[in-house]
């Protein structure tokens, strides 16, 4: 929010119950949406995975959401819309008992407080066969996996491999991935690990994030496709980076239920004027 001082922004640590863990996004809370250019320069001056802007509507409990990486305005992002409903249920500018409604490039995106975490209602979105054995090749090379089935979806590839280890020991080659057709590659297998139904990772340099920490958005793909090979709905889910994070997962006909926690690690006044 703008006042004499400058505008209010936090920094998030998203689906991680401790400060320097999960995936961090920057909240920056408005009256108003300034300009792209601006707010794109706002995202590459954070230079975190995900910068949020939000603003009120006139209806209560109903925002407008928009989140740009480093490089580029994005459709849909998990931890960021997570980090939102943080800030906004820290400052007390939204009631814990009502549902939170955003209007995003992906429909309406809804959070509920529930049991000490938050709860995202997201677009399932199943993965496919992937439309190129070309482009599955070079994801595997770049990802330097052999044997792995390779699918897509609307955003993103899905690397399927059969070992946890290979998962959380993959070097991969990001100029490679750079080059490859979609927006970001998923790298995922059956965990090992107690309380955990499956590991991943998530690679996007194409929008300026070698590796996202921990990637809402992806796992409305991973979800769906584990819960169809596990063959039940609640899944508990684990991105391997260094950071680390938690996101549980529940299949809700077409809809993919994400919850997890947040911690607020910083919060600070932008000193520069907006630009509409």
């Amino acid at each position: 929010m703008l006042n004499d001082d400058g505008i209010e922004l936090w920094q998030v640590d998203a689906f991680t119950d401790r400060p320097f863990a999960g995936n961090p996004a920057a909240v920056c809370v408005l009256d108003r949406f300034p300009s792209d250019r601006w707010m794109q320069d706002v995202a590459a001056e954070m230079n975190l995975s995900e910068t949020s802007f939000v603003v009120a509507t006139d209806r209560p409990g109903h925002f407008d959401l928009r989140w740009f990486t480093p490089a580029t305005e994005v459709d849909l992002c998990g931890h960021a819309t997570l980090a939102t409903a943080h800030v906004l249920l820290e400052r007390d500018i939204v009631d814990r008992q009502h549902p939170i409604r955003f209007n995003t490039r992906s429909g309406e995106l809804l959070c509920e407080y529930r049991d000490h975490s938050i709860t995202m209602d997201f677009p399932s979105t199943p993965p496919r066969p992937c439309d190129s054995d070309t482009l599955a090749r070079e994801a595997c090379d770049a990802l330097g996996v052999g044997k792995a089935i390779v699918l897509q979806s609307p955003f993103d590839l899905l690397v399927i491999v059969d070992d946890g280890s290979i998962v959380e020991s993959a070097l991969p080659d990001f100029s490679a991935l750079t080059k490859l057709q979609t927006r970001g590659v998923m790298l995922t297998s059956p965990s090992t690990r107690d309380g955990i139904d499956f590991v991943s990772r998530f690679f996007a340099p194409s929008c300026g994030i070698n590796e996202d920490p921990v990637t809402g958005s992806a796992h409305c793909c991973l979800a769906p496709y584990w819960a169809q090979v596990f063959g039940r709905q609640d899944l508990v889910g684990y991105q391997a980076s260094s950071r680390g994070g938690i996101v549980t997962c529940k299949i809700v006909g077409d809809r993919v239920h994400l919850s997890g926690n947040a911690v607020t690690v910083m919060q600070a006044r932008l000193k520069v004027a907006i630009d509409h």
